[in-house]
């Protein structure tokens, strides 16, 4: 019987990642040595809910985690689901991270439906026509003890997406799509 080491598993992993999403490889060196657990926390302001949820322990994701992080993510507006890119998730945990902040971040746009979008756009120049939030491939987020500068530069730092600032209305967005930034 052939054993796998949790380094060798790690290792195996990191490796096929880094060749199938190279965007995703400096966020994840980020998450290193948080005890090889991946930790996320959230409320939101809309619906009163929090989420502190850990949904990567030892080199694997955990599916349940990863649902009560696309429920929590939904379109409030609607209600509407979509599965949210764990990917995206590791963004935003990672950025997290080189906060070193306790405080949860505040949700303020996860999933859109087609329908939340096109609304926010009718009211809105910054909202896309192809938002990334429809594919549940982004998150708008907030933090009070931290400054939408400071926010986004921590994002911007781990090379692992789109990274977007909005100094007006208080939020960073982070996606899982390619590299970019952009704002004010």
């Amino acid at each position: 019987m052939t054993t796998i080491s949790r380094r060798g598993l790690l290792g195996a992993f990191a490796a096929t990642m880094v060749t199938a999403a190279p965007t995703m490889s400096n966020a994840f060196g980020l998450l290193k040595g948080a005890g090889d657990i991946r930790r996320i926390k959230m409320y939101n302001g809309r619906t009163g809910e929090t989420l502190d949820t850990v949904y990567w322990i030892e080199g694997e994701y955990i599916p349940d985690a990863l649902k009560e992080i696309t429920y929590f993510a939904r379109d409030w507006r609607t209600n509407q689901l979509k599965n949210i890119d764990a990917r995206t998730v590791d963004i935003a945990a990672a950025a997290h991270s080189l906060m070193d902040s306790r405080e949860p971040y505040m949700l303020l746009s996860g999933y859109r439906s087609p329908k939340t979008n096109a609304m926010l756009r009718s009211r809105s120049k910054g909202v896309a026509k192809n938002s990334l939030h429809m594919q549940g491939l982004a998150m708008d987020l907030r933090l009070k003890s931290r400054s939408v500068s400071q926010m986004y530069k921590a994002a911007a730092a781990c090379h692992a997406g789109g990274v977007g600032k909005y100094s007006r209305s208080n939020f960073v967005h982070m996606d899982c799509g390619p590299v970019r930034h952009w704002g004010s």
